[in-house]
């Protein structure tokens, strides 16, 4: 719509990088959700926001979980999907597990679409790593999954993206447990006023519990980040506005530019410098699919927001 002033981007970081490149043509407000590729906000632009983690922090958690859990855990196999975001995700998590002295005993890129993954489950089988860290969307992680299960591959944990925040995924069954994933959010995550108090900012919006109860009334199934990362976002721009005290774009931009709040998303910062609109404030979760009475999902690190503790090695 020509006539929009403010644009809330779909999931996807290709369909984020185009739409921010119409963005700055146009120059409507943005704010980018679903998407976390750090490498859009290097281009210069000046009306983009992102309300995700960067890709850059997505399994920097999973290797610290490693490390606190196993402090003799040494060797980590990367095999991940061949697009943008995994690939800014693969990156950071590369240079990150060289810092901390892990082996990176397996590094590999899979096509989009993939779905026979014997090539890479032999390499990693051969190499004995005590984490498998990597994947990338939901067709493909479920995929890694249920064929790392079939194979019986015995690593000490299994960290994928995107696929097991997914609620769906239990559809994996057994398949599913043990499997960590990042998230930028978790229905059990403690952001609320007192929080925000810690920090020394302002909470703004519904409280976390509010918002997650009624999703579940409403859909019978508790919210994923995606789904709270869209109504976030909704908040975001709601509070802009207000501060902005109006909705000329300039002044919601600015509004924006200088924002540094709580939601029931988490904190929310934007970057004002060389990598303009980068999302500063939001931290990640670490959730693993744990079967007990039933499976489900658990929050495990990092330890102040966790809800259970994280089982380890992976059954």
């Amino acid at each position: 719509d020509d006539k929009a002033d403010f644009l809330i981007s779909p999931y996807g970081s290709a369909t984020a990088a185009a739409s921010a490149v119409v963005t700055e043509q146009y120059e409507k407000t943005n704010l980018i959700v679903g998407a976390a590729a750090g490498s859009t906000f290097t281009r210069g632009y000046k009306h983009a926001f992102q309300v995700y983690s960067p890709g850059s922090k997505y399994l920097t958690g999973a290797i610290d979980a490693l490390q606190k859990t196993d402090p003799s855990a040494k060797r980590v196999a990367l095999v991940y999907e061949k697009d943008p975001f995994s690939a800014d995700v693969a990156s950071a998590a590369r240079d990150y597990a060289s810092q901390k002295g892990l082996d990176v005993v397996v590094d590999e890129g899979y096509d989009t679409g993939t779905s026979d993954f014997a090539p890479f489950i032999t390499k990693i089988a051969g190499t004995n790593p005590d984490a498998i860290i990597g994947g990338g969307h939901f067709a493909d992680g479920t995929t890694l999954a249920r064929q790392l299960s079939e194979k019986q591959v015995k690593a000490k944990m299994v960290a994928l993206l995107v696929a097991p925040a997914d609620p769906q995924f239990a559809d994996l069954g057994d398949a599913a447990n043990g499997i960590l994933a990042p998230s930028q959010w978790e229905p059990q995550a403690t952001y609320s006023e007192a929080a925000a108090s810690a920090l020394h900012i302002p909470y703004y919006g519904p409280a976390l519990k509010d918002y997650a109860t009624s999703y579940k009334e409403k859909y019978g199934y508790d919210p994923g980040y995606h789904s709270a990362g869209g109504y976030g976002t909704g908040v975001i721009l709601e509070k802009a506005l207000r501060d902005a005290g109006s909705a000329d774009p300039k002044a919601v931009e600015a509004a924006l530019a200088k924002m540094d709040i709580m939601t029931f998303f988490g904190h929310t910062k934007f970057d004002t410098g060389q990598t303009y609109g980068l999302q500063t404030g939001h931290d990640m979760v670490l959730l693993q699919w744990q079967k007990t009475a039933e499976l489900g999902r658990q929050t495990v690190w990092p330890a102040d927001a966790a809800s259970a503790k994280l089982v380890y090695p992976k059954p």
